[in-house]
């Protein structure tokens, strides 16, 4: 370093009497930051990568702690289960908490991916690509909708910056003022964004902005009331969107949005309901030891997973994608460790006992009153086989818990699993079936056939079926309604509530959409569907047992109505907000304290 400074001042000294204007170069040629980046169309790409990225890391860590997961626990459809040491993954179920910052890692990160997002909206539009320059905008405010949109369904009141401006005096807001935001969001990407379709990248369309827009509106106007959503006044003259104060949005608008998409995306079902998920691939689909093996679609067709060789979901509207380089140290969220939390948990694994599913630690079991409420209204539907396995259905005798799993219930979810696969290569059974889809695989090192590392399906977060879903509830289109049931091979229902309600519910059960649908059908109907929970069969440590809820501050219905279903601010970031002032200092949500903390089931 001090020959590098001696070398710099005898250059200075050699042209001391040059023109200041042709000597120094301020350039930093060794780093990027706002005053050389982004200035082309390579610099626009990777800042709109940074954006996407958020979706990996944030499902990376702490995984348990993020939207996704905390919306299937927290719902009627599942209970918490994991082990006898991870008491947080009962507390999400139970609407409780474990220590006072439980969830600033997701918090903290998703507001990574907004500032992220405000940044690159600001300056896109000056890096030349007037060419993508809509579709890239679009994007970002489509992730800035996103991870506002997970925010303000978990936290409820918040700060919204909407500029890469720090500002430590920002006010929280919800309800309306926070919805609005993230719908404008959704209205801008749809209204600016090319109509094509995404090209199964992981990019997202205007067609993916139109359903957010409709699922975000339903979430605003139903829990809070509302029959329409006024928007804030915004305008970006570098890409020609002016909305005006006071302009509101309807159901009649939403459902032009929703119309378009149904008519324009060129989104389609997939044939059978099963081919949507990886347990039909075809490395796993042939093997005996799996369930599924002998199943047959409604034309007589076996199995056949719509992503098998890299092909492409015609459903999946927007998805995370992973790839085979995770690090613990850097990139875990490159793997897909959601359905590493919610694999099988201490079973044997090595001679396919559980095929077609994998190891892993067991979280959100499914919750037996999802399956008797489904025998008893659509007792033929065959999404529930798609949905659910009992555990009887394994090919090894199944043992309950050991000496870990807490609310074991003796059923699993089947849509984000890790999937094994047989490999006659390697004469055994690998953790990770697109090891034999694919041979050949450069894994990062250790990776190879870590069940921890290696599940790298994609994670679909978004499916068009939900679009054909909102379309009947929005614009009342039967014929919407009615694909979504015949595809599942059931005959037509009369569009009414507590149809569509349950067409949701079967439909897009663990997708990350049912908690936010019980919070806006209402307060009591939340209260009955989180309740009915209570008494169910469970095995704790092996023993069987009933889920006995209520002993936890009066069990689901008093935390629901108590909370209103958000999970409580950080205490780090309630504290670290009264540095502008007390006057700026966050409030804590209702029905959260020390006394709410869980310290498990024993």
């Amino acid at each position: 370093m001090k020959k590098l400074m001696k070398l710099a001042a005898l250059a200075a000294l050699a042209f001391s009497f040059a023109s200041c204007e042709s000597f120094l170069d301020t350039t930093n040629y060794w780093s990027k930051d706002s005053s050389n980046f982004p200035v082309n169309a390579t610099d626009a790409e990777q800042m709109l990568a940074g954006i996407y990225n958020n979706l990996n890391s944030a499902i990376g860590g702490d995984v348990h702690l993020n939207h996704f997961l905390w919306s299937v626990a927290a719902s009627d459809d599942a209970l918490g289960g994991g082990g006898q040491n991870d008491p947080v993954f009962q507390a999400e179920d139970l609407l409780m908490n474990v220590g006072a910052d439980m969830y600033d890692s997701f918090y903290v990160e998703r507001y990574k991916g907004i500032a992220r997002a405000n940044a690159a909206i600001e300056a896109l539009p000056n890096c030349g690509v007037a060419d993508k320059l809509n579709q890239y905008m679009g994007e970002a405010y489509f992730l800035r909708a996103w991870y506002y949109y997970e925010l303000a369904s978990m936290f409820g009141n918040i700060p919204c910056p909407v500029t890469s401006t720090a500002d430590p005096t920002l006010p929280q807001i919800s309800g309306e003022a926070l919805w609005g935001q993230i719908i404008e969001d959704c209205k801008i990407a749809a209204d600016i964004m090319p109509a094509v379709q995404a090209i199964g990248d992981g990019h997202v369309d205007k067609y993916a902005a139109e359903a957010l827009l409709g699922r975000a509106w339903l979430f605003a106007t139903g829990f809070y009331n509302l029959s329409e959503v006024t928007l804030p006044a915004y305008s970006n003259d570098a890409i020609g969107v002016n909305i005006a104060e006071g302009t509101k949005l309807g159901k009649a608008d939403v459902g032009k949005y929703i119309d378009d998409c149904v008519k324009n995306s060129g989104y389609k079902l997939v044939d059978d309901y099963h081919n949507l998920w990886a347990y039909t691939n075809r490395c796993s689909i042939s093997d005996p030891k799996n369930p599924y093996s002998e199943g047959k679609t409604i034309d007589g067709k076996p199995f056949k997973w719509v992503e098998d060789d890299g092909a492409r979901n015609p459903e999946a509207m927007f998805i995370i994608k992973f790839n085979t380089q995770p690090s613990w140290s850097t990139t875990i969220g490159y793997a897909n460790q959601t359905c590493l939390f919610m694999g099988v948990r201490e079973q044997s694994y090595s001679n396919g006992e559980c095929m077609p599913f994998g190891q892993g630690w067991g979280m959100c079991p499914v919750s037996p009153a999802l399956v008797s409420d489904w025998k008893a209204i659509e007792p033929n539907d065959p999404r529930l086989d798609a949905s659910v396995l009992p555990v009887d259905k394994f090919s090894g005798k199944y043992e309950y818990g050991g000496d870990s799993f807490i609310q074991e219930t003796g059923y699993y979810q089947t849509k984000n699993m890790p999937v094994m696969a047989y490999s006659e290569e390697n004469g055994k059974y690998m953790k990770s079936f697109t090891n034999v889809m694919f041979p050949g695989l450069v894994w990062s090192s250790g990776a190879e056939d870590d069940y921890q590392l290696n599940c790298v399906n994609d994670m679909v977060l978004i499916r068009f079926a939900e679009v054909l879903l909102m379309d009947a509830e929005i614009n009342g289109n039967q014929a919407s309604f009615d694909k979504v049931r015949a595809r599942a091979g059931l005959p037509s229902r009369p569009l009414n509530e507590e149809n569509i309600r349950n067409e949701r519910r079967w439909e897009l059960n663990f997708e990350g959409v049912r908690f936010n649908d019980l919070r806006r059908y209402g307060e009591s109907y939340a209260v009955t569907a989180l309740n009915k929970q209570e008494g169910v069969k469970i095995w704790n440590l092996g023993e069987e047992d009933k889920n006995n809820a209520s002993k936890f501050n009066g069990g689901y219905g008093e935390r629901y109505k108590a909370t209103k279903g958000f999970v409580p601010l950080p205490s780090g970031q309630i504290s670290l907000s009264a540095g502008a002032g007390e006057e700026y200092k966050f409030t804590q949500n209702e029905g959260w304290g020390s006394q709410f903390d869980f310290s498990g089931w024993q």
